[in-house]
């Protein structure tokens, strides 16, 4: 035993910090798996670590100036440094670290990071056999996990510079996510977030293989349908075959629950953001949903203030969000990424203008899910524990993801709750993003 605390005491430990969405997440997860399956110690306070892993984010200027200003403090803190994902691709922005940290890699380059710490600390002998759980290290609680399908994305969106990042759209093989689906589910998954820059397009890089008959997002949706827990769709972008997937949800097979990408309604804006999917269907696409499953919950994201917006336009936004009753909403304001081509756009908008239609925008989509969550109450809602303490349990409906959607709040008889339980629970108030309850007994 004195032998092996001595091996422990000397075993460098690495911390990890995991910036940007949740691809990132699980690449994050996968670098700690892998690091752990390699006899590495993993440090909780990257702070004390003996080497530390950045895992970046460079999707917008303030998230890449975040990343920046964490691989600097990192560097003054820990010394040993290494960075990873989506800013790794950023030959510019990264060129002023190239001598300072041990390597830089780019986004889901697992095997590089690995072979930069087994450089920097080689294990003298073979690891001494962990006992890591079948799925690996996970950074979400245990009773949620997300499960990324595919990698990159085939859109030319002016806005955005994740193809540059990530690279075209590579499915994974169904196979795989499937063994991976089940893997988290036997070992105490409840809800399984899909994950992709893509998810509808999902497949259409594969149709050439042996299992062309299954390489889409509404066979994968069938197949992941069986697994009888929570299964949540992230970042569907609204092509008609979605509405292929709306009866799978209307029989329970999924979570009534779309995330998707809108960004914005006016035709013109549409076609100067160049998105996929531009033509004015949306309210169609959405009735056609409602009306196969009435209670599906819609979160979308939006840009206010692009490029030759005008005030036409953002109204036109206005009047669509009040038209198609969107329950979850997101808004940012319109900036510029290096090496996006709506850089070169005309008619950029003064920061007042775009924060003051953000602050309009955000006060119609409030109202709109006030009103929608004041629905809800007197009914009886299927909840997951996410947490539970001193004062209460903190749960979500079918319709709220975790770290982006409301919570419906437990404040009574919720000691014998425990985290990832699934609870009917009658709605007794809301405000305008959240919910309180009480248990049925």
């Amino acid at each position: 035993m004195k032998h092996i605390n001595k091996l422990i005491k000397k075993s460098p430990k690495i911390g990890l910090i995991s910036l940007g969405c949740p691809k990132a997440l699980v690449d994050s997860e996968k670098i700690l798996t892998s690091l752990t399956h390699n006899g590495y110690l993993i440090n909780k306070d990257h702070r004390n670590a003996d080497l530390v892993i950045v895992n970046t984010c460079g999707f917008i200027d303030s998230a890449k100036e975040e990343s920046i200003n964490t691989i600097s403090s990192s560097l003054n803190e820990n010394g040993k440094v290494i960075i990873t994902g989506c800013l790794g691709r950023d030959k510019t922005t990264i060129k002023k670290f190239e001598d300072k940290v041990l390597s830089i890699s780019g986004p889901s380059e697992i095997n590089k990071v690995l072979r930069t710490v087994q450089k920097v600390f080689p294990q003298q002998k073979k690891p001494i056999r962990n006992f890591l759980s079948p799925t690996g290290i996970k950074l979400t609680p245990k009773h949620y996990s997300y499960l990324k399908i595919s990698e990159g994305c085939n859109h030319t969106c002016k806005f955005c510079i994740i193809p540059n990042l990530r690279g075209k759209l590579k499915s994974n093989n169904v196979d795989k996510i499937m063994n991976e689906a089940k893997l988290l589910v036997e070992n105490g998954t409840k809800e399984l977030l899909i994950i992709s820059q893509d998810t509808s397009a999902f497949g259409i890089d594969l149709k050439l293989t042996k299992n062309k008959d299954k390489t889409n997002i509404v066979e994968l949706c069938k197949l992941l349908g069986e697994l009888d827990v929570w299964i949540r769709l992230h970042y569907v972008y609204p092509y008609p075959h979605v509405s292929n997937i709306i009866p799978l949800m209307a029989e329970n097979k999924l979570l009534p629950y779309l995330d998707i990408p809108f960004q914005h309604s006016h035709p013109e804006v549409l076609k100067r953001m160049q998105r996929p999917a531009r033509k004015d269907n949306s309210s169609k696409l959405i009735e056609e949903w409602r009306r196969i499953k009435p209670d599906i919950t819609l979160r979308s994201t939006f840009i206010v203030g692009y490029p030759g917006e005008t005030e036409e336009e953002f109204q036109h936004l206005l009047d669509w969000l009040e038209e198609v009753q969107l329950d979850r909403v997101g808004c940012f304001k319109y900036e510029n990424v290096k090496g996006a081509r709506s850089n070169n756009l005309p008619g950029h908008l003064p920061e007042e203008i775009k924060e003051e239609r953000w602050k309009r925008f955000m006060i119609k989509a409030q109202g709109i899910s006030e009103r929608k969550l004041l629905k809800k109450v007197g009914t009886v809602q299927e909840v997951i524990i996410d947490e539970v303490d001193e004062d209460g349990a903190i749960c979500r409906t079918k319709g709220d993801a975790p770290q982006i959607d409301g919570n419906i709040f437990i404040d009574k008889n919720f000691k014998d709750l425990k985290q990832g339980q699934l609870i009917n629970v009658i709605v007794e108030e809301s405000n305008e993003y959240d919910l309180w309850g009480g248990l049925i007994n």
